[in-house]
């Protein structure tokens, strides 16, 4: 049997097996978890678990299920879910825990396992600069809590219409100078110059807080909860099945107290993801706020779409037309190999002026960069 036959097979018996143990599993799902396999290392377990969750399950209290069905069909044992998997699935699998308990067990689980002493001082840091944030363990993610605060703080400027007093400006303040020359018996002395001031650009953020993005939550929660403190002019958002505005929940000064607010008040953390649903209630809800007109879009998502990734494309495109630039930031494109190939990923990059990764701190000063200096591909 050919490898494809046999992947084929695999994954069509393990349907029928989520399909008798009670998940609304059908034809459509196990196309989409075909189609999500193609473009994963079949090599690496985490990835095959993950792409199958991603497509197969679609309820909170279908994730037990899940991973019952995962660790005996696949891994030939009858309860656990594979290492890695397991950690994200415990964040999950209990229905009556919150959120923000499920990221704290998560934090607590992995600080009792000492492991190996992290490495202190400069060299420690530079060599958690390139760790994957879904590699961190909790006491790790603190030491980088300030580092990746600093690069938040990076916010895209604008040339304000207003002018101010500047030695070093380009036109004249005749205003002043015809003032000042009245001291001199008419004679203009001095000369004062004004220039346009430079003000933070609006910045929307819109990250992604689906079951496929559970690895990278707590370090890009605690990036938006820095980019938010920086001022005026920022809103954050978060989507899954729906919107949630988190713009309110994030500005508390308690990093801690932050992440509480925000995981309790996103009830389909860790769900399925709709991206083309949630951009249109963007679009429908806030565009019509002008909240997107003239600002820089960041939108966090590893571009994995449930349903009509060209709802994906149409909704991008209503996005791209009001914003100044469109900036996504995928965590996948951290590996070398990443390829574009989800549908909503595809759908999506035709209206994308950046698309970066975002799975350490690195790519996040790289995007603090892109950030700093973006223009927009194409002019108003």
């Amino acid at each position: 049997m050919a490898a494809g036959d046999a992947i084929l097979t695999h994954v069509v018996t393990f349907g029928r097996v989520l399909h008798e143990a009670g998940l609304e599993v059908g034809p459509g799902r196990v196309a989409d978890a075909l189609r999500a396999l193609d473009s994963v290392d079949l090599a690496r377990q985490e990835d095959v678990y993950f792409s199958l969750r991603q497509t197969l399950v679609s309820r909170h209290d279908e994730l037990d299920l899940f991973d019952r069905a995962f660790s005996a069909w696949f891994l030939r044992a009858p309860v656990l879910p594979p290492a890695r998997a397991r950690s994200a699935a415990e964040l999950e699998t209990s229905v009556g825990q919150a959120p923000s308990d499920r990221l704290r067990t998560r934090e607590t689980d992995e600080e009792a396992d000492p492991g190996d002493p992290l490495e202190l001082g400069a060299s420690g840091q530079e060599l958690l600069r390139d760790k994957d944030f879904a590699e961190l363990t909790g006491d790790e993610l603190r030491r980088l809590r300030e580092l990746i605060g600093r690069i938040a703080r990076t916010r895209p400027q604008r040339h304000s219409r207003r002018r101010t007093a500047d030695t070093r400006g380009d036109r004249l303040d005749m205003r002043r100078m015809l003032r000042r020359s009245l001291r001199a018996g008419g004679d203009p002395l001095d000369r004062p110059f004004r220039a346009r001031k430079d003000v933070p650009r609006k910045l929307v953020v819109l990250c992604d807080v689906s079951g496929s993005m559970d690895s990278y939550a707590r370090a890009l929660l605690l990036f938006l909860h820095a980019v938010v403190g920086t001022g005026r002019g920022v809103e954050a958002f978060a989507f899954g099945t729906r919107l949630s505005r988190l713009t309110p929940d994030l500005e508390t000064r308690d990093p801690d107290a932050a992440l509480a607010r925000c995981t309790e008040a996103v009830v389909d953390w860790g769900s399925g993801t709709r991206i083309g649903a949630s951009l249109r209630e963007f679009n429908e809800v806030y565009g019509r706020r002008a909240l997107s007109r003239g600002a820089i879009v960041l939108i966090v998502s590893d571009g994995w779409e449930r349903e009509d990734p060209e709802l994906v494309g149409r909704e991008m495109a209503k996005l791209a037309r009001a914003a100044y630039a469109v900036v996504w930031v995928n965590p996948l494109k951290g590996n070398p190999q990443y390829q574009p190939l989800a549908g909503g990923m595809r759908a999506a990059l035709p209206y994308v002026d950046r698309f970066l990764p975002g799975h350490n701190l690195r790519s996040l000063e790289e995007l603090a960069a892109v950030l700093a200096g973006i223009e927009r591909r194409h002019a108003a």
